[in-house]
């Protein structure tokens, strides 16, 4: 028994270690990583908040109550896991959290962080093929900025290839696939997926800053022929 009670004391004594509490916000040193993703084959959004003791790489921390964490005037609760310790999560439709979003923090003295931002999902705008041959395809999206940036990913089902991996400009939501960029891929079936990411600072954080990652990605099958 007294083994037993011990170690309940070791325990305990790491976890009150290793779990770092934000207690004012206005005071203590934290960082805000807020990051929001999702894709296509899901139809659901993903938004996590972390709140970092003392910079860009610490550990996430939990606020203490009266601290308030709110998603769209909604409170989320505190979640933590041991890969990515303390977190606030929400998970929505994808369809539903297309426009405008906040989120708010705020302090035990009453001071409110906010964070305004905007989500809008781009689609490819043609039916896709079953099939590619190994030529340049002209592509047509739907939903971006009149000049954008969009990572592409493809690999095959072979892995040893070169694959793709590269940031492509797109223009009036136009972008071409190239017969020189599928060279890097074996014939058969491809996954190719396309990316975007912003990622911009808190305008509204502690002396240590902040930032906002979102990130959509497309996602498509196919089968490569010469």
């Amino acid at each position: 028994m007294a083994f037993i009670l011990f170690s309940l004391l070791i325990i305990t004594a790491c976890i009150n270690r290793d779990e770092r509490i934000v207690r004012y916000v206005d005071d203590d040193a934290v960082f805000f990583d807020y990051q929001v993703w999702g894709d296509d084959e899901k139809p659901v959004m993903t938004v996590m908040l972390r709140f970092r003791a003392d910079n860009a790489e610490g550990s996430a921390a939990a606020m203490q109550q009266p601290v308030k964490v709110e998603l769209d005037s909604q409170a989320l609760m505190a979640d933590s896991t041991k890969l990515s310790g303390v977190f606030y999560e929400q998970v929505c439709a994808t369809d539903s959290f297309e426009g405008k979003h906040s989120i708010v923090v705020t302090g035990i003295s009453g001071r409110k962080y906010t964070e305004k931002f905007e989500f809008h999902p781009f689609r490819i705008a043609a039916t896709w093929p079953d099939t590619l041959h190994r030529k340049d395809l002209a592509l047509q999206f739907n939903g971006l900025e009149k000049e954008d940036y969009i990572r592409i990913i493809a690999l095959d089902t072979v892995f040893r290839s070169g694959g793709i991996n590269e940031l492509d400009t797109v223009k009036n939501g136009k972008i071409s696939l190239t017969g020189e960029q599928l060279k890097g891929l074996v014939n058969g079936r491809v996954r190719i997926e396309f990316y975007k990411e912003v990622e911009k600072p808190v305008k509204n954080g502690t002396s240590d800053g902040g930032r906002l990652l979102i990130t959509y990605g497309v996602k498509r099958d196919f089968i490569l022929v010469d």
